[in-house]
């Protein structure tokens, strides 16, 4: 079985990629999904989060979210403690849900594959990219946040003129139809690659 990462700066629609194969069977793993459940139920987690950040990273027994990423999307420094805690988590979880699949291929959706310098983890990756501007006018639809916020977690990822070096294969995610018939052609090469 190949494992395959799926990898894009934030509103590149890299979310909507993994739909996309999700609907021709593939089964995908949502890193920033898992990684939520981890930080919110894993106790060793918890109480490492907490000693980094401080008691605030919790309201109410749950991931106060907006408080650590104004903390970690200002300090690149703090950032890169707070993902030397989690990855591994998430990775480890990956590796678990890996082993119960039963599939040519399988693809983990993360976001900073790049940034952590995880590309060797996969047998081959996948970019999705959009132009700056169309990224930003969909988190700013998405997410309830501001320009500023949204431009400081772009700031905080590698561009994608540096990814698209790095990259197996490159979805450019404009216009859905587009990218449906890209995901498809990809979806049997991989199949062919497996």
């Amino acid at each position: 079985m190949k494992i395959i990462g799926l990898t894009g700066g934030i509103g590149s629609g890299k979310t909507t990629v993994a739909n996309l194969f999700i609907a021709l069977g593939v089964p995908v793993y949502n890193s920033d999904r898992e990684a939520k459940i981890l930080m919110n139920t894993s106790k060793i987690l918890i109480k490492e989060i907490k000693t980094l950040l401080g008691e605030e990273s919790y309201k109410e027994s749950k991931l106060n979210r907006p408080y650590i990423a104004g903390k970690v999307f200002k300090d690149k420094e703090l950032l890169q403690k707070l993902n030397a805690i989690v990855h591994p988590a998430v990775r480890e979880n990956f590796l678990q849900w890996v082993s119960i699949q039963n599939t040519s291929y399988v693809i983990q959706e993360t976001a900073l594959l790049y940034e952590n310098n995880a590309s060797s983890l996969y047998d081959a990756v996948i970019l999705v990219t959009a132009p700056e501007e169309v990224r930003v006018e969909r988190v700013l639809h998405r997410d309830a946040t501001n320009k500023e916020a949204i431009l400081a977690r772009i700031n905080n990822q590698l561009s994608d003129k540096e990814k698209i070096a790095k990259a197996n294969f490159v979805i450019e995610n404009i216009d859905i139809k587009d990218t449906e018939e890209k995901v498809e052609a990809l979806h049997k090469s991989l199949l062919a690659y497996s």
